[in-house]
């Protein structure tokens, strides 16, 4: 099967600048292409991951990919999707998010002399002269058809500085820069990015009458199109020491039914015939569907030994007897205990939920359970008579525990 044809039957294309001239290039020629992360954190985190996914499936298919790390677009910041500017970035945090980025990105991309490359815009733009940028990139670009982009009109109505103004050129310019060193053909980025890419596509033709081909994947959302990746912590991220991959694991097992079949084609390599399985199933005969996909996806992120240890935990704490041996746990210090914590102070301590109300919305509607105790009252007080040997055991819904260890 063509890789266009694959990228499609699983769901990942949204759009394309010319299909057929795609496809049938992606059947007939081996191309350089390019994918842009801006290292604007310290991790990458699962939107990420579909752009890898897709990059993966290219170099499998013998197709060449380019990382390109923004040390220079995140000085700017893209304004896309953002209510508001970004933080300015100092050059030595952006690098030290660059480098995480590879490191995590070494994983799934095989670099190396035949290869994935690995460049850093700000090799090009940070010494880039300002006025020479305005008279061999500026003058190509239209100011009328620039407001007419999405990026740019949800934000005009905020206030829309000209420093992110001059974030589409920059990366148009990164596009014609790879296209004239490395022979790059071809930009993906997510759905949210098809302006900037048809800018990029557009230098280049004005720049060196030629053709260039941009392509967007579908943004990770449920089927209700609610953006995903997205816990009561924050963001899901790739780090183990931000995310632990029990937690990892257990966000993927928890994923609705509606959902699981598509994600398994998304963000999974299992052939399309085996998943198709799982098609006319629903409810419990989807546990199976769920464990594949929370294990895979683990495997893929942290390694098959995490991804089999966050199995056996699930396992063993949701199985009879209700092991707590692999359970996730966290250390609270003994003083909050020893005076007393309120339970909401304490969930939200822990992590369990993102706010007070959060936490008095679970008690009132019978969610949490205290050493196998129903919660009812949302202003108990936690104190050691909760704690067993220094653990408590808490568990919210029907799936989420947590181990409570009062620190030394």
């Amino acid at each position: 099967m063509n890789i266009f044809d694959t990228l499609q039957a699983r769901g990942l294309i949204a759009q394309t600048t010319h299909e057929d001239e795609i496809k049938k290039l992606l059947e007939t020629e081996k191309i350089t292409f390019y994918v842009g992360f801006d290292p604007t954190a310290d991790s990458l985190h699962i939107g990420h991951f579909m752009q890898l996914i897709v990059m993966k499936h290219m170099q499998n298919a013998g197709h060449r990919p380019i990382v390109l790390l923004g040390g220079g677009t995140t000085m700017i910041g893209d304004p896309t999707g953002k209510t508001d500017m970004r933080r300015m970035m100092t050059l030595e945090e952006i690098q030290q998010n660059a480098d995480n980025f590879k490191e995590q990105m070494s994983r799934f991309i095989n670099f190396g002399d035949d290869g994935a490359m690995m460049v850093n815009n700000a090799d090009w733009l940070l010494d880039i002269n300002y006025v020479d940028f305005l008279r061999e990139v500026g003058v190509h670009f239209s100011v009328n058809r620039m407001l007419t982009a999405e990026c740019f009109k949800s934000r005009l109505e905020k206030g829309l500085s000209f420093l992110e103004f001059n974030y589409m050129l920059m990366q148009g310019y990164d596009f014609y820069h790879l296209n004239q060193k490395h022979g790059c053909v071809m930009q993906f980025g997510g759905d949210d990015q098809w302006s900037n890419i048809l800018g990029g596509i557009e230098l280049i033709r004005r720049k060196s009458q030629k053709q260039a081909y941009g392509m967007t994947f579908t943004l990770l959302t449920t089927s209700e199109g609610k953006k995903m990746g997205k816990t009561e912590k924050g963001a899901l991220w790739l780090d183990a020491e931000k995310v632990s991959p029990y937690e990892f694991y257990q966000y993927w097992r928890n994923v609705a039914d509606d959902d699981v079949v598509r994600l398994l084609k998304l963000v999974t390599f299992i052939p399309l015939e085996e998943i198709a399985k799982f098609e006319q199933l629903s409810g419990k005969e989807l546990n199976e569907a769920k464990r594949l996909l929370a294990f895979e996806v683990t495997k893929m992120v942290h390694g098959e030994t995490e991804a089999i240890r966050a199995n056996d935990a699930a396992s063993n704490i949701f199985g009879a007897g209700a092991s707590t041996e692999n359970m996730p746990e966290f250390e609270i210090d003994a003083a909050l205990i020893d005076a007393g914590i309120g339970v909401l102070d304490l969930l939200v301590t822990a992590g369990l939920v993102p706010s007070k109300g959060e936490g008095r919305r679970l008690v009132e509607q019978g969610g949490l359970t205290i050493n196998g105790e129903k919660v009812g009252d949302f202003n108990l007080t936690i104190d050691n008579g909760y704690f067993k040997d220094d653990d408590m055991i808490v568990k919210k819904g029907k799936k989420v525990f947590l181990k409570i260890k009062k620190a030394p």
